[in-house]
Formats: structure tokens, C-alpha cells, sequence
């Protein structure tokens, strides 16, 4: 007889090392986590560990796509409305993965300089491609109605979708190393202040409408993280 697959109970096995991982990265960062320190934080044994996850690398990926489909999620309602406009709604799915990140910020900074580093390079370009497909879609369907609206100046908004995504990728990889420089005073507040908004004026250009008509660059919430 063919065995069966409890789907659910793996998931939830799955997702007791990965909310271990994740308690362990806010308090100690990932760079002090240890495999061991996962062992002792979910009662588990190695063998059980690598069932599902072959290295450190690969909860680091968990824990970080976690926080993705999290914040995915929050906003899905938004691209889903009919009644709010294009423009309107592409703020508000973008300002709300900024409030969602925010609302995590001990785990961001648990994982910022280890997620940059070059240890983790193949780590960061799987996530990058795994961004194509699942918030391009969710862009895509905005794009689709603002120029059904008139509001957005683009073509092919499967297309364009995927360019904001790379964009939207560069300018998170940006703002995670200017954050660790300026916390090691190697850039002036101004420079990075200037990097960053130069990321939303083009994000405006590729959807052809006026500087500042779509997103609003708030200074204030850049010098919460950066000054």
C-alpha cells in the first residue's frame, strides 16, 4: 500500500523550526544561531531538523520568504478591491510592506548584515527570482486597471510589473547596505537620503506619471531608520 503524507502535520513540524529560527534571529541574530540553539529551542532532534531543512542557509530562506508571504498577505485585500483606484492602490500595497517591515524591525536587524553578506548571495538571487512570481502578479493586476484608467502610461503591465519588481528588489538590497553604513558612519545622511528617492522618482518615470503624483517619499519615516 502506497504510504501516505500528512501535509499538515509536516507543515506544522516544518513551521515549529522556522518559528524557532525566527525567535532566535530577533534575540541573538543570525550569525550567533547555531543549528544546536534551533535543537534546544523546538525539542527537537537533528535528524528531525534535516528532514526538512538540509543547513543553516536554508531557515534563513524560510524564515525571510515567511516574512514575505506575511507581508504579501496583509496587503492582498488592497489589490483585490475594485473600488480604490490604481494609483491609490499601489501606494497602499507598498506603504503597507513598509508598515508590515516596520512592525518587525528587531527581526530585520537580526538578519540584515548576514543577509547581505556573500555567504548568502545564492540565498538572496533565489528570493529575488521567487519575487518575479509571487508579488509581479499581484503588480501586474494593478498596473492592468491604471491603464485601463488612463492613470498608468505602460504597455504591457506583465512586462513593467517585472521591471518594478527588479527595481523594487534593487532598492531594498540598497537601503539594507546604506542602513549598515550609515550605522558605521560611512555615508552622510543626505546621500542616502538622495539614493533612496531617487529609486521612487524612477519608479514614477516607468509608470509615466508626474514625480510625486503616485508615492509619497516620507522624509520622516527615512530618518527613523537612517538618521
Amino acid at each position: 500500500m502506497a504510504r501516505t503524507v500528512d501535509h499538515a502535520a509536516r507543515a506544522t513540524r516544518s513551521d515549529a523550526f522556522v518559528d524557532a529560527a525566527q525567535r532566535l534571529i530577533q534575540t541573538k541574530g543570525y550569525e550567533r544561531m547555531s543549528i544546536q540553539d534551533v535543537l534546544d529551542e523546538a525539542g527537537a532532534s537533528r535528524g528531525a531538523l534535516y528532514h526538512y531543512f538540509d543547513s543553516k542557509e536554508a531557515l534563513l530562506q524560510a524564515v525571510v520568504e515567511r516574512m514575505t508571504d506575511g507581508a504579501l498577505a496583509s496587503v492582498a485585500p488592497i489589490v483585490d478591491d475594485p473600488t480604490i483606484p490604481a494609483p491609490e492602490k499601489l501606494r497602499r500595497v507598498f506603504d503597507g510592506i513598509a508598515q508590515f517591515k516596520l512592525a518587525r524591525t528587531e527581526l530585520l536587524m537580526g538578519l540584515l548584515q548576514t543577509w547581505l553578506s556573500d555567504d548568502n548571495a545564492l540565498v538572496r538571487e533565489r528570493f529575488g527570482r521567487g519575487l518575479v512570481t509571487t508579488l509581479g502578479p499581484r503588480l501586474a493586476k494593478i498596473l492592468a486597471q491604471g491603464k485601463a484608467e488612463g492613470a498608468f502610461a505602460v504597455e504591457d503591465p506583465d512586462a513593467v510589473a517585472r521591471v518594478l519588481v527588479s527595481l523594487l528588489w534593487a532598492a531594498n538590497q540598497t537601503a539594507g547596505s546604506l542602513y549598515v553604513a550609515r550605522r558605521e558612519n560611512t555615508i552622510s545622511y543626505e546621500r542616502t537620503e538622495a539614493t533612496l528617492a531617487s529609486f521612487w522618482s524612477a519608479f514614477e518615470r516607468i509608470l509615466g506619471v508626474p514625480e510625486g503624483s503616485v508615492f509619497d517619499f516620507d522624509r520622516a519615516v527615512i530618518r527613523q531608520w537612517f538618521g
